[in-house]
This record gives C-alpha cells, sequence and structure tokens, in this order.
C-alpha cells in the first residue's frame, strides 16, 4: 500500500504537473496558499527585525484625539504634520485604532493589527485574480514577498492608503459576485478614508451604466452617496463648509520633497498651476481616448448613450477589471505627485495589467522590478522619475494593444445571472 501511494505522488509531482503549479493560470490557488503562509512569517519578521520609523502615526492620533476630546469643527482639528484632510472614514478607523493601542502608544500591536490588514487584502486579492485565470502563479512572488516597499507601508508606518485599498478590493471582489449594491458600499466606505480611490470612478461609473442602465445606476449612486453624509454627520452639524472644505480639498499643495514620479522637472515647474492643469487634461484625455475606442469594445452589443438599458447578463471578471485597473494606472500616470505611501495604489493591480497585454513575460518582470526599484529609490532622482514614466508609458501602450479588445476574446464572455 505505501508502494501504491509514493508512486501516486510521484505521478503528482511530475515535471508536467510542476510546470502547471508554476506556469498555468488554472492552478495558482496551490501558490497562492504557500505564499499566504510565508507572508505571516515575512511580517512577523519584519516586525520584530526592522525598526518602526516614525512618519505619520502620531499625527493621525492627535487628529481623532481632537474628535475624542468633542471637536467637530474640522478646521480645528490638526495633527503635527498639519491639518486633519481625510473624510469621516479615516476617523472612525483611526480612533477604534486609537483605543486598541492605548491611545496610540501601543504601537507594536498596531503593526500586528496591520500585519493582518495585509494578509486579509492578500486572501482578498488572490480570490479576485483566482476568478481571472489569467496570470500565472510564479508572478505572485513578486506580488508579495518580493516587496520591501509595500511591506513598510503596511507594517513600518500604518498609513491610511492600505486601508482605504482594502475596502476598495473588498467592494471589487462583490463586483465580480455581481453584488452591486453592497459594492458600492464598500467602495463609498473606501473613499471615506482616502480620496484616492475616486480614481477608479470613471470606471466604476461605467460599469454601472452597462450593468444596470441609467435608472439603477442613479439608485447605486444614492448608495455611494448615503455613507459619505452619514458618518459624516457630526462634523457637518458643527461646520459643513469647513469640513468639505477640509476632507475633499482637490486643491491640495504638494511638497517637492517628497515627489517619486516628478524629480525629473524643476520645483518651479513643479508648483506651477499651468504644469498641474495640462496634467489634469491628459488625465481626462486618456480616459475618453481608452472609453471611446477600447473600453466600449468589451461590451459588444450594448449601446452606449445617456438612456441605457439594464444588462440581462452578469459581467465577466475581465470585463470589470480591466477599465477598474486600467482608469486607476491612468490617474497614477498624469498624478501631480506621487507620495512613496501611493505605492499602494496601484501595486497589486500591475500583475494583472501587465500580464493583460502581449509583452514577453521577461519583459512583464522586468517592468515590475523597475517600478519597484523606482519606488524604493529615496529620495527620488531624475533617472528614477523617468524611468518610472517610463514603465507607465509602456504599461499604457501594452493595455491600448491588449488582445482583450477584440470583439471574439473568451475571457470577454459575459454569464447569466443566477
Amino acid at each position: 500500500m505505501a508502494a501504491s501511494m509514493w508512486r501516486k505522488m510521484r505521478t503528482y509531482v511530475s515535471r508536467k504537473n510542476i510546470h502547471r503549479l508554476i506556469f498555468d493560470p488554472q492552478c495558482a490557488i496551490f501558490s497562492m496558499f504557500l505564499l499566504l503562509i510565508a507572508e505571516v512569517a515575512v511580517n512577523i519578521l519584519v516586525i520584530k527585525k526592522i525598526k518602526y520609523t516614525e512618519i505619520d502615526w502620531k499625527a493621525y492620533m492627535q487628529e481623532v484625539e481632537g474628535v475624542v476630546n468633542g471637536t467637530y469643527d474640522y478646521t480645528k482639528l490638526r495633527g503635527d504634520t498639519g491639518p486633519l484632510v481625510y473624510p469621516a472614514g479615516f476617523v472612525y478607523v483611526y480612533m477604534a485604532l486609537y483605543y486598541v493601542t492605548s491611545y496610540g502608544h501601543h504601537i507594536r500591536l498596531g503593526q500586528y493589527v496591520f500585519a493582518l490588514l495585509y494578509i486579509l487584502s492578500l486572501v482578498i486579492l488572490f480570490d479576485i485574480y483566482r476568478k481571472t485565470k489569467r496570470v500565472p502563479p510564479y508572478s505572485f512572488i513578486f506580488m508579495c514577498c518580493a516587496s520591501y516597499r509595500i511591506h513598510s507601508i503596511y507594517v513600518l508606518r500604518l498609513f491610511n492608503d492600505p486601508v482605504a485599498m482594502f475596502f476598495m478590493y473588498v467592494a471589487i471582489n462583490f463586483f465580480l459576485r455581481d453584488r452591486w449594491s453592497i459594492g458600492c458600499l464598500m467602495y463609498s466606505f473606501g473613499v471615506s478614508i482616502k480620496m484616492n480611490l475616486l480614481l477608479f470612478s470613471p470606471a466604476i461609473l461605467m460599469l454601472l451604466m452597462v450593468r444596470f442602465g441609467t435608472l439603477k445606476t442613479l439608485l447605486h449612486l444614492i448608495v455611494c452617496a448615503v455613507p459619505q453624509i452619514v458618518l459624516a454627520v457630526p462634523f457637518l452639524l458643527e461646520n459643513p463648509v469647513g469640513y468639505v472644505v477640509r476632507a475633499f480639498n482637490f486643491g491640495r499643495q504638494f511638497f517637492y520633497v517628497w515627489t517619486v514620479n516628478w524629480r525629473l522637472i524643476p520645483e518651479e515647474i513643479f508648483l506651477n498651476k499651468y504644469f498641474q492643469t495640462a496634467l489634469l487634461i491628459l488625465h481626462v484625455t486618456f480616459l475618453i481616448l481608452f472609453f471611446v475606442f477600447k473600453w466600449r469594445r468589451l461590451y459588444p452589443g450594448v449601446g452606449f448613450g445617456i438612456l441605457m438599458k439594464e444588462s440581462p447578463t452578469a459581467l465577466s471578471p475581465n470585463q470589470i477589471l480591466l477599465p477598474l485597473f486600467t482608469s486607476n494606472l491612468i490617474g497614477m500616470s498624469f498624478s501631480r505627485s506621487l507620495h512613496y505611501q501611493f505605492y499602494v495604489w496601484y501595486f497589486h493591480t500591475l500583475h494583472y495589467l501587465l500580464w493583460s497585454t502581449t509583452q514577453p513575460p521577461i519583459v512583464k518582470i522586468l517592468v515590475l522590478g523597475v517600478i519597484e526599484l523606482c519606488w524604493n529609490t529615496y529620495p527620488s532622482t531624475v533617472l528614477s522619475s523617468s524611468l518610472l514614466h517610463v514603465c507607465h508609458a509602456v504599461l499604457l501602450y501594452g493595455l491600448w494593444y491588449s488582445p482583450d479588445y477584440t470583439p471574439n476574446d473568451k475571457n470577454l464572455t459575459a454569464t447569466k445571472v443566477d
């Protein structure tokens, strides 16, 4: 009997099966499981062996402490790094962390909370990637253990960016399950923590119109709006103008010293309003170009217009993810400034985007490596900023010619709604 079991094991662990476990997207679950176990160990090791560096945690605690002490006027809430500039959801999340970590003093406990957040985020991301059946298992190594900067953002810095992105990926997972109302609710919670999630909003609006038509899209937009109002009630009652101006300040000026993407230009140009306006125009232009010439091809038979009809079928994973992740990438590519913690805004989507192009695997891995190098160069240099823009350009070029935009792509077949 033992010999029989040994023969079965040898048959399973054959060269062909090993090849599939490494390269076949259908077999990604095995590598995902192993990487999750590895990541638990890596996060514990990082927390124990690498020194925590204070950047924003103390300021976060000071900001929410003002609310704890009864201050609901947003214009009076501030920390060492400046005024509170995040929406109300941020206050509630970090107020919970304030109490969990003994008023912000037990930082090590906070690090373990963020390690748990990291693992939960990976579980959700792996579930998303599992549904796409697109990305080969070996690429997940570059998503997990290979990125120092991402681990730093989570467990060494405790930024709010990973919290916002967690809700974004939860929302996407609901979208993939055709549960758009709950997805919109989760998306709105994410926006209430940090506004960067608005970079996904053009694609979300388009997807809602395609799936539900005009009238039901309006209902879903109301679902998105309700949490923003409910969470902000105490602050709106105290000083509504102050809350809106501070929490949703789209005109905030960034510091040149922290920029990752624009070190290649002089500071006077970086701060110039005309330069910032030009970036906004480019951002909108690329969104329009992708919508008109590419994204609409993903939905054959859909009549785009102001008054659209509800679709009888659910959207496939790639019909959902490709516009969402591309919309976010376009926003990142033409951002006024990218700070180091912003890397988490798109890091976990890069693998899907690259494997949606026809670039050779070596080019995809090279792009991932160069992007990682750019985000780990501190302070940024002319070379690192330039290389980052080159990588973004390569990605956008590859996505423009993605085979997904051919009408007969089997990956884009819609599925019947249960």
